[in-house]
C-alpha cells in the first residue's frame, strides 16, 4: 500500500538564479576582455603606421629640400665661376683697393653661404688624376701617372658627393 504523503520521488533542485548570473558575467567578461585586447592590438597597429608614415614623410621632406638645395647650388655655379674668374683678374689689372676688397668680401661671402648648404671645393691641383672627380680636358702625353698639372674650372661636392667635377689638364709624371 502505498501512501499518497509517502511518495519516495524527490523533487528535482530548483535552479540556483545566482549561478546562472554568474555563468553569464563569466561570459560576458571573457567577450569583453577579447574585444579588449582586439581594440589594443589595432591601436598598437595604428600607432605603429602612424609612426612608419611620419618617418617616411620626414625623410621625403628631407629629401626634398636636398634635392632643391642641390638645384639652386648648382644654378649658382656659374655666377661662383664667374665671380673667381673676376678676383683673378683684379690681381692683373689696376682696380681701386676699395673695389677690390669689395669683390673679395662679396666672393668670400657667397662661397661661405654655399659651404655652409654643403658644397666643397674639389682640391686637384697636383693631385693624382681620379675620373671620378675630375674632368681631362687636356693632357700632355709622357709616361707614369696622370697627374693634375693645371685646374681650368673648379670642381664642386655636395655632402661629399660630385656635383660638378673639375676641369683639368692632365701630365703624367714619372714615379721617383
Amino acid at each position: 500500500m502505498t501512501d499518497a504523503n509517502s511518495d519516495t520521488t524527490v523533487p528535482s533542485p530548483e535552479p540556483d538564479p545566482g549561478a546562472e548570473e554568474a555563468e553569464q558575467f563569466e561570459s560576458d567578461l571573457a567577450s569583453l576582455q577579447r574585444e579588449r585586447d582586439d581594440l589594443l592590438d589595432t591601436t598598437r597597429r595604428l600607432q605603429a603606421d602612424f609612426e612608419n608614415y611620419r618617418k617616411r614623410v620626414a625623410r621625403e621632406q628631407a629629401s626634398l629640400a636636398e634635392r632643391s638645395t642641390e638645384r639652386l647650388l648648382e644654378q649658382l655655379l656659374p655666377v661662383l665661376d664667374s665671380f673667381e674668374l673676376a678676383v683673378m683678374n683684379l690681381d692683373q689689372s689696376d682696380v681701386d683697393e676699395m673695389v677690390r676688397k669689395g669683390i673679395d668680401l662679396v666672393y668670400a661671402e657667397l662661397v661661405a653661404v654655399m659651404e655652409r648648404a654643403g658644397l666643397q671645393r674639389i682640391e686637384a691641383n697636383d693631385a693624382p688624376f681620379d675620373p671620378n672627380e675630375h674632368e681631362a680636358v687636356l693632357q700632355d702625353d709622357g709616361d707614369g701617372e696622370p697627374h693634375v698639372e693645371d685646374v681650368l674650372r673648379t670642381g664642386w661636392k655636395l655632402k661629399g658627393r660630385v656635383l660638378r667635377p673639375a676641369m683639368v689638364k692632365v701630365t703624367r709624371k714619372k714615379s721617383e
